[in-house]
């Protein structure tokens, strides 16, 4: 069992290169949309 097997992603093949790489990029995006939306709040980009 490997250590992220033990934290919240309790299922089988939670380590798996796959789930690594679209959890990283689903917060990435989250993270990129939440600055661009504060930018273009803050000041009239577009």
């Amino acid at each position: 069992m490997t250590d992220l097997d033990r934290g919240i992603m309790k299922f089988k093949g939670a380590d798996s290169i796959t789930a690594v790489v679209l959890s990283g990029v689903l917060i990435l995006g989250a993270i990129a949309f939440l600055i661009i939306w504060a930018l273009q709040s803050a000041y009239a980009l577009s």
